[in-house]
């Protein structure tokens, strides 16, 4: 009965992990480093158009909306802030749950050896009471029952600390080029609005 506690414990903390992951994976529909190479070639500022009707296009791609709107402003001042509070979004949407798949971990692996000690604890109750032959008997279970309760639980903490580096390292990732992606872009509008002025 622990065992399957210690599982449950594990694949819930599993599930909020990959929450985590997905969290971050959707938090723009722009593939920053993508961006950023189209941007960054020298005919770039011709891709802002076709950049923009994608993102108009795409439901789910709202940030991305309001950041082409912050970069419709045609005062600079304006504009430079109305970005910078996209970038700030940005952050706060690459950010969210970041310290879940840690605290699932340690959820995991302190659940884990609490059911242990319950099932050690359990066991030993009345272990004096029985013959030696069936008192060996019943340590070599209870031992196997703990070892399994406590594997299910490093499992699960096992899980969550690799979806943490993953997740970790694609959103650095993500921000950096997100943020460089969004300064190019930003230079290409503002050229494109003083030229038009």
């Amino acid at each position: 009965m622990l065992a399957l506690v210690a599982g449950l414990i594990a694949l819930a903390s599993a599930l909020a992990s990959v929450r985590r992951a997905w969290l971050v994976a959707s938090a723009t529909e722009l593939d920053g480093q993508g961006a950023l190479d189209l941007l960054g070639r020298d005919d770039g500022a011709r891709y802002v158009p076709a950049l923009r009707r994608l993102c108009d296009a795409e439901p789910r791609a709202e940030w991305e909306r309001e950041l082409f709107h912050a970069l419709d402003e045609r005062d600079a001042e304006r504009r430079t802030a109305l970005v910078n509070e996209q970038l700030t979004e940005l952050g706060y949407r690459l950010d969210r749950w970041a310290s879940v798949p840690r605290v699932c971990a340690r959820v995991s692996s302190s659940g884990a050896f609490l059911l242990a000690t319950l099932v050690l604890r359990r066991g030993l109750v009345d272990v004096e009471a029985l013959p030696s032959d069936l008192t060996d008997l019943l340590l070599g279970g209870l031992i196997g029952q703990a070892i399994t309760v406590v594997a299910l639980g490093l499992v699960g903490t096992t899980f969550c600390v690799a979806v943490h580096k993953q997740v970790a390292a694609y959103a650095r990732t993500q921000r950096q080029a997100m943020h460089e992606a969004v300064e190019r872009l930003e230079a290409l509008v503002a050229a494109r609005l003083e030229g038009g002025a």
